[in-house]
């Protein structure tokens, strides 16, 4: 067979996925579908990633893991606030002064309160997991191109600050080698000590020729304006931040917003997508050699769209497994959320490959 040609996809597509991936782990707690979630992203990634770029993938899998394991520690010995019947384990108790009522140090450990704390935890190691397959799959940096140019600058400062940041361990580890060769092999927070300053002055001096090479193409340039598109768009911009927080706000908690929620967080929206058209309107900028919008990116984002909207709808409702009981027994599984988080999968196989293959 001939190699066919393979292509990246497009970036913003590989963020709506995971995006809505991460919105409809939020919205449930059952560990049977968050890991359901996190397998489906490992999957994508295994399948899909660049293998020219790093896989930050494990990095968030690690850390989920690390609060998974933190939650659980401070709960069994500060509580939750969550009782139960079943008691796992007995810890030494230490008594707290009465403003300190509603705490506890040590004393018993539910199986009810553990469990609670387990699917919590699960859940953000699930948004996590999220997030770091949106990054193995299309790195910021590819997604810059695509930002309104009201935020580029902001946008180029977090991808700067986003590449360089590994930089510093690679030069921490690069100084104690120097150091052990010289055979300074210590250890503690006094090595640190002695580290940190060869590492921030590299980090200094990389930062000044990173910011010579930008200036020397053209970044930071002034941009003509005028005083009343500035006012309008810093007051659409300030009138959209107080909508979507206040939309936010209403669907989070639906005494004070009710129905109200959605069409103010939608309203927040518009009226910051409009400020973001103004700040264009006077900083137009040009593409170079942007990646296609073709079915496979639709797909893939409604692949991560759909779970999204039955997992938000299945929590409104009040679906059987969505928030299940803590409980020692395996909870409900709604049916129609797997199959809708199954679908996420699909960018693994209708998507191009990121190199060559054979078919």
């Amino acid at each position: 067979m001939h190699p066919r040609r393979a292509r990246l996809q497009h970036p913003a597509a590989w963020w709506l996925w995971g995006l809505g991936l991460a919105t409809a782990a939020s919205r449930t707690t059952n560990p049977l579908l968050l890991v359901l979630v996190i397998g489906v992203c490992v999957l994508v990634v295994s399948e899909r990633r660049d293998p020219a770029t790093p896989n930050p993938l494990p990095a968030f899998l690690a850390i989920g893991g690390v609060v998974i394991a933190f939650r659980v520690v401070v709960t069994a010995v500060l509580g939750n606030g969550v009782t139960g019947t079943t008691v796992v384990v007995t810890l030494p108790s230490v008594p707290l002064p009465e403003w300190a009522a509603g705490i506890r140090l040590g004393g018993p450990v539910t199986l009810e309160s553990l469990l609670y704390a387990a699917y919590d935890a699960l859940r953000l190691a699930a948004v996590l997991a999220c997030l770091g397959a949106a990054n193995a799959l299309a790195s910021p940096r590819r997604l810059l191109r695509y930002l309104p140019a009201t935020l580029y600058d902001v946008g180029t400062a977090v991808v700067v600050g986003l590449t360089f940041a590994p930089q510093l361990l690679s030069d921490a580890r690069e100084v104690r080698a120097a150091r052990t060769l010289r055979g300074r092999d210590g250890r503690g927070l006094r090595e640190m000590g002695r580290l940190a300053v060869p590492v921030l002055e590299t980090a200094f001096e990389r930062s000044l020729g990173l910011a010579a090479s930008m200036e020397s193409r053209g970044y930071g340039r002034a941009v003509t304006s005028t005083a009343t598109s500035r006012r309008t768009a810093t007051g659409l911009a300030l009138a959209g931040l107080v909508g979507v927080l206040a939309g936010l706000y209403g669907l989070l908690d639906a005494s004070a917003g009710g129905v109200l929620g959605l069409p103010v967080l939608v309203l927040g929206m518009l009226l910051a997508a409009a400020s973001l058209l103004v700040g264009a309107s006077r900083d137009p900028r040009s593409g170079h050699r942007r990646d296609r919008w073709t079915w496979t990116e639709t797909v893939t984002a409604l692949a991560g769209t759909l779970p999204a909207a039955v997992l938000v709808v299945a929590s409104a409702r009040g679906w059987s497994g969505v928030t299940p009981s803590q409980q020692a027994q395996l909870p409900a599984v709604p049916l129609l959320a797997v199959l809708a988080l199954l679908v996420a999968a699909v960018p693994a196989w209708v998507t191009p490959p990121p190199r060559e293959a054979t078919a």
